[in-house]
């Protein structure tokens, strides 16, 4: 696999429906297991595929990836040759998907596979005429983390549904359900997968929440600590409201 990151212009049309878009750094020895999980909470199903993202990791991540893809045909990866974050791999990963709805999951394990079916059930059934701007958000109701970061974590949604008004209680989950139309509309950022209900909203789309698993850390350890979430917090959340403040959704009418 050649080191060189990869910036695609916009993939065509595939026969997948589904897409299960997955960043990764560092997480050799959750690859394998997450990838069966998948495989198996979707095989009859839908027509999905699985799109890895390697932003730049320093493990065997590479080498796992490999070894999956030759058990799942259906897994793509690339590799960013540096690592650029977690939003970033989250937008080339959609980028290099061909099917027109996106599941997103985090590859530490820690969100359930099991959960996309009913996900996906719950955005086919929104009306035609607004499900391309309907993002489904997984709530944690029963999280499996330190009681630090738990505490963190309702703090920083507590200070976000304030500021924003994005009627989300959970928006650092990592399950999520949205059309590829609707995330390649929306401003890309670093660290704007944490805002994507608010930017859902500010693109004149909607967000429901369901509840949904939430497991112990597969293996390896977290990339990012309280410390650093909260410096990168606030002047990230300033600019989600002043990009909130500036949106304009105008209705358009045919001419005459």
């Amino acid at each position: 696999m050649s080191e060189t990151a990869v910036t695609p212009e916009l993939a065509p049309a595939g026969t997948a429906e589904l897409a299960v878009v997955v960043p990764v750094k560092n997480e050799a020895d959750n690859i394998l297991t997450l990838v069966g999980e998948i495989h198996a909470a979707l095989s009859g199903v839908t027509d999905f595929e699985i799109v890895y993202v390697d932003d730049g990791s320093t493990d065997a991540t590479p080498q796992r990836l490999a070894e999956a893809k030759a058990r799942f045909p259906m897994l793509s990866w690339v590799r960013h040759r540096f690592s650029c974050g977690q939003s970033q791999a989250i937008a080339t990963a959609v980028r290099h998907a061909k099917a027109p709805i996106i599941a997103m999951l985090d590859g530490d394990g820690q969100n359930d596979p099991a959960d996309i079916p009913a996900m996906l059930a719950r955005w086919k059934a929104e009306p035609d005429a607004t499900r391309d701007k309907l993002l489904i958000a997984g709530w944690r109701a029963n999280r499996k983390d330190t009681s630090s970061r738990r505490w963190a974590s309702k703090a920083a949604n507590a200070i976000r549904a304030w500021a924003l008004k994005d009627n989300t209680p959970d928006t650092g989950c990592g399950s999520k359900l949205f059309s590829r139309a609707l995330f390649l509309d929306l401003p890309r950022f670093d660290h704007m997968h944490r805002y994507l209900p608010a930017l859902t909203i500010r693109a004149g789309g909607k967000v429901e929440s369901v509840v949904v698993n939430h497991r112990p850390r597969g293996a390896g350890s977290s990339n990012y600590s309280n410390l650093r979430r909260a410096l990168v917090g606030v002047p990230d959340l300033l600019g989600v409201m002043w990009l909130m403040r500036r949106s304009r959704n105008p209705v358009v009418e045919p001419g005459q």
